[in-house]
């Protein structure tokens, strides 16, 4: 589960050799249950903490949070191939499935999954199903990298998810819910949302580190060559993705120390239909791309980009839509202190279930088309 090392793909098969996990790496699991207690510590002990974090946001994004994604983005599209982003594009199979499964059944796996587990709670659905319709544009990168999946094609997934969230996020929120309940019956929240608004996120959370990762890229190959950039220079900035990891973790648990531990059974409730929700969409999308042929690498990256959500779009609409005390702006919060922890997870079933595939299919270049 390589963070540090950062192995790059062959130049034979273009599959990822392997090596020896520092120390750092093969710790992860603690130390992202250590940033947890962590921050649950420093909002608990600290009451002026809390507060203070939530001072420091722009329309209604939280700042500390934004710094920590962007770190931990910033050294994995760093290490993205973007020469060779055309062996994706092309992938006609990768590219309708993750469609298929992001903006079709995702949404609709959790407006299912809101209405069955809360029926009596619906601010709670509401915030769920917000969560459900901000397909995931940040972590997922993390999460697919950890896994070994093909960087390159989790980089165009994200930059397709993010094309539809601008053009799509409202008017499946409309859909959801407003018309969708009125036509069977069912009483719930509507929901109004800028496009500036998910403009803003995507350009935030993806375009920034995005630009950075290929800017990163080009200039360091020219000035030093591919060989100098892949074997000196990413190993040196790979820590990063995993501090700014663990410091996001912390201001996440922070900030909603007092929800998680005041209102224990809420949060329970909420979590339940995340867990279910993650682990269909996970194991859905990983047997899907198996069945259809894809090799392991772009197998994982389609899993890992239809299972996580972007949390930091739903808690920003929930806040903007229903007020920062909100149980629809709660439920979003829920949603990544539940997904982190079971995508984490994931990524060892992901690389156990690597013995599932043949040695052709564990090469990212296997043709899929």
């Amino acid at each position: 589960m390589p963070v540090t090392t950062a192995p790059e793909a062959t130049a034979e098969t273009g599959s990822r050799s392997p090596v020896k996990l520092s120390m750092l790496d093969k710790l992860l699991p603690v130390w992202i249950g250590l940033a947890m207690v962590a921050g649950l510590l420093l909002g608990r002990t600290i009451p002026a903490f809390g507060p203070a974090l939530d001072a420091m946001s722009i329309g209604g994004i939280s700042v500390p949070i934004a710094l920590g994604l962007l770190i931990m983005m910033y050294p994995v599209l760093a290490k993205v191939r973007y020469d060779r982003l055309d062996t994706v594009t092309s992938d006609r199979r990768l590219l309708a499935s993750s469609l298929v499964l992001n903006w079709l059944l995702g949404p609709a796996i959790m407006f299912a999954l809101a209405w069955t587990f809360l029926p009596d709670l619906p601010e709670y659905r509401t915030g769920l199903i917000i969560v459900g319709l901000a397909r995931c544009i940040a972590m997922v990168i993390i999460w697919n990298d950890l896994a070994c999946g093909d960087r390159e094609a989790a980089a165009v997934l994200v930059a397709l998810n993010s094309v539809f969230q601008v053009l799509a996020f409202g008017l499946l929120g409309w859909f959801y819910l407003d018309l969708l309940p009125g036509w069977l019956g069912l009483t719930q929240s509507g929901l109004d949302v800028s496009v500036w608004t998910i403009v803003v996120n995507v350009l935030l959370f993806l375009g920034i580190p995005l630009a950075a990762g290929f800017l990163t890229r080009k200039l360091g190959e020219r000035a030093k060559g591919r060989t100098w950039y892949e074997d000196r220079f990413l190993p040196k900035i790979g820590p990063i993705a995993l501090y700014g990891l663990l410091f996001t973790i912390v201001i996440l648990f922070a900030l909603q120390g007092d929800a998680i531990i005041g209102q224990p059974l809420d949060v329970a409730r909420i979590a339940l239909p995340l867990l279910v929700y993650f682990a269909l969409m996970w194991a859905g999308s990983f047997a899907l791309g198996k069945t259809i042929g894809m090799g392991y690498e772009r197998t994982t990256t389609l899993a890992f980009t239809a299972a996580g959500n972007n949390f930091e779009l739903a808690i920003a609409v929930a806040i903007a839509t229903f007020g920062v005390t909100s149980g629809q702006a709660l439920a979003g919060v829920v949603g990544p202190l539940i997904e982190v922890p079971v995508l984490v997870a994931l990524v060892y079933v992901s690389l156990w279930a690597r013995r599932f595939f043949t040695a052709k299919q564990l090469s990212s270049r296997q043709a899929t088309r």
